[in-house]
């Protein structure tokens, strides 16, 4: 195997995405009961995170198979959740700021972001 393909980076990222795919697929799955009881757009954002999961998913292939295009988007996806954490801890909202929370919206990002960062990451990435 050659030196630069040697590291293991997308392949732990690539378990990272699919637990974030399957955290948004249950709570997309989670949120569907409450459309029956006649709350409709809860139904549309239900789809609106398994659609996610689905993207998610698909991306965490392309990391596995070491596509650029799947590494510009999951840093993209990635830091786009991170900010979006940032925030939502920020204000006053009501949000969980557990030690849960603070695992699935801040660290399993975090890390992913730092798996796939550096310029000996990117020359893997075809």
């Amino acid at each position: 195997m050659e030196q630069a393909n040697a590291t293991s980076r997308p392949e732990m990222v690539f378990v990272l995405l699919l637990l974030q795919s399957i955290l948004w697929m249950v709570a997309g799955i989670s949120s569907l009961p409450f459309a029956l009881g006649g709350e409709f757009h809860m139904a549309a954002l239900g789809l609106v995170s398994l659609l996610f999961a689905l993207v998610v998913c698909l991306v965490a292939i392309g990391v596995l198979w070491r596509r650029r295009w799947a590494r510009r988007t999951t840093l993209g996806l990635e830091l786009a959740c991170l900010l979006g954490s940032i925030l939502e801890l920020s204000l006053p909202i009501g949000a969980n700021h557990g030690p849960v929370g603070l695992m699935t919206n801040v660290a399993v990002p975090a890390a992913v972001v730092w798996l796939l960062w550096g310029r000996r990451t990117r020359s893997v990435f075809s």
